[in-house]
């Protein structure tokens, strides 16, 4: 038990010095994830809404009204 203990005390520590110690690097990882998040979010509602909506869109019917 007390070897587990160790081994997830080193990986915290390596986890701390490399991403927590500097706020820099910090805010970057941040904002890489929210711009991540923010994509895969975006990408799947779209995609969803798109599915849900299947010939009611303009983009659906458009060929039907145009010249």
């Amino acid at each position: 038990m007390d070897a587990r203990n160790n081994g997830l005390e080193k990986f915290s520590r390596s986890v701390y010095r490399t991403i927590f110690r500097r706020n820099s690097v910090f805010m970057v990882g941040i904002f890489a994830t929210a711009f991540a998040f923010e994509m895969a979010f975006d990408t799947a509602t779209d995609r969803w809404w798109d599915r849900m909506n299947k010939g009611k869109q303009w983009k659906d019917i458009k060929d039907r009204y145009s010249q």
